[in-house]
Order: C-alpha cells, then sequence, then structure tokens
C-alpha cells in the first residue's frame, strides 16, 4: 500500500537517484551534473520537517518519488513562502504519484506555516505545467532564454499558488 511520509536519512540514496534520472532526462531540472548522496546531504539536511519537509511516496519499501519544500530566497519576509520541486521515478510517471505528492504538500502548508507555493520550473517540462495547473497553480512569472540546454535555451515559468 502506498504510503506518502516525511524523508529520513536512508531515503537520501533513492531521492538521489531518482532526481539523476530527470537530470539525465534534460526537461526537468537546470542542474546539469550527476549528483552523489554526499553531494546531497547538506541540502537533505537543510529541510527541517517542521518548516521545510520532503516528502516521499513509498510503496512497498521502494521511494518512487519525492517532493521538498524549500526556502524562497531565505528572506525573512519570505519564510510564509515555500518552492516545491517534486521527482518521480522515471519507471514510475503516469501512475498520479506527483499529483499525490503534491496533493499532500498542499494540505500540510498550513502545519508548517505555509501560505504561498512557488514552482519554478523549465518551460519544456509540460507534465509539470499540467500538474501543478490541475492543483491550481497559475502562471505568475516568465523569465526568457535563461536557461541553456542541448539544443539551446529555454525559459524559465514561476507558477504559484495560495494555499
Amino acid at each position: 500500500m502506498p504510503d506518502i511520509r516525511i524523508a529520513t536519512s536512508p531515503d537520501l540514496p533513492a531521492i538521489v537517484a531518482i532526481y539523476n534520472q530527470a537530470i539525465a532526462a534534460g526537461n526537468a531540472t537546470a542542474d546539469t551534473v550527476p549528483q552523489t548522496v554526499e553531494s546531497r546531504r547538506g541540502w537533505f539536511e537543510e529541510h527541517a520537517p517542521e518548516s521545510h519537509p520532503i516528502y516521499v511516496y513509498e510503496e512497498d519499501g521502494r521511494v518512487l518519488g519525492w517532493l521538498s519544500v524549500s526556502a524562497y530566497r531565505g528572506r525573512p519576509a519570505l519564510a510564509r513562502t515555500g518552492e516545491v520541486s517534486y521527482y518521480v521515478d522515471y519507471a514510475c510517471h503516469g501512475r498520479g504519484i506527483g499529483s499525490a505528492l503534491l496533493g499532500h504538500a498542499l494540505a500540510d502548508a498550513g502545519r508548517i506555516g505555509k501560505k504561498v507555493y512557488l514552482a519554478i520550473l523549465l518551460e519544456v517540462n509540460t507534465a509539470s505545467l499540467r500538474l501543478l495547473e490541475k492543483h491550481g497553480f497559475q502562471r505568475w512569472g516568465y523569465l526568457p532564454g535563461v536557461a541553456e540546454r542541448v539544443g539551446g535555451l529555454c525559459g524559465q515559468y514561476y507558477y504559484g499558488r495560495n494555499v
């Protein structure tokens, strides 16, 4: 039975493996170099469950996806705003895992003191655009040609939602 829960340290290898799939795909993150567990440890430790959790979607003891709520720009006036990022094992796309994670994060926003969620994504990530819109996010901004990708420049969208 699937479970969405707060990530723990033993989940980090699976989180990194899923993220590296997105890096290899080239359309789901602006990172271009595969990560290691060690290179992501500091990022993981910055995500306190009471304010900036990382949720994992687990099924049969395997992490199949994750979502992080990160501080947006790290300034006190923006403390009620969280940036959401989510990734799903490519073998499990199309099963509703991303939607379940995003729904869970939206439902938990009050507990962690968030009033606004932002998502910043490459304009070529059409699956994420659809997912965000399905969950009531709206396009709040666009930065043209800011990301270099194989094949040329790409823009980034800012999507947001009051929660």
